[in-house]
């Protein structure tokens, strides 16, 4: 036997205070949605999602980490991305897909040794989530995609940095094609 239940509005009664709504008791194993149903809450959309990318090239000094100045937002749905960073929001926690993008240009006459971009994680090199390159013989641009799975906490932050070694050249991130982009996955 089916019932069905017809209503403008569902919502928690107004003594008991509560930005809770339970649908469903202990028999519920499964909440179907109708096809015409749209459903807005944010806890069930992959935010906050953001992608932010150089405005203009950044040119590195050789041997040195430095970080990625990530200044140009193509999406921000949380307003998280700040300051050349990625701050989780509060209640935001759980797991996050990133992914981290930089195009290397080396001149016309440089060669590298060692090219590397990498995650941080609240100041902190993440010792796992990085990825190195070392090109022999002669190379004068290079693209590196690095993509991880974090779990993070309210308030952790993420910043994007490089290291080239050239040998003694400086060497240069090009513009929109150096870029960090990420978002919470929903269910993980």
């Amino acid at each position: 036997m089916t019932s069905i239940l017809e209503v403008e509005q569902l919502d928690t009664l107004s003594s008991n205070a509560s930005s809770t709504l339970t649908i469903g008791g202990t028999n519920t194993t499964t909440i179907a949605f109708g096809p015409n149903v749209t459903t807005t809450p944010s806890s069930l959309a992959n935010t906050p999602a953001f992608s932010v990318n150089l405005g203009s090239n950044q040119v590195l000094s050789n041997n040195v980490v430095t970080k990625i100045l990530l200044d140009t937002e193509e999406y921000d749905t949380d307003s998280a991305f700040a300051s050349n960073k990625f701050t989780v929001p509060t209640g935001k926690g759980g797991k996050y897909a990133i992914t981290l993008n930089i195009y290397w240009s080396l001149g016309n006459t440089e060669s590298a040794s060692e090219l590397r971009l990498q995650l941080y994680k609240n100041g902190s090199a993440l010792n796992r989530e990085w990825i190195s390159f070392n090109p022999s013989g002669r190379l004068t641009a290079m693209a590196q995609t690095l993509k991880v799975d974090l779990d993070l906490s309210a308030g952790d932050y993420l910043e994007m940095y490089a290291l080239g070694y050239t040998g003694g050249a400086s060497i240069t991130a090009v513009d929109t094609q150096t870029k960090m982009s990420g978002f919470r996955i929903i269910g993980a």
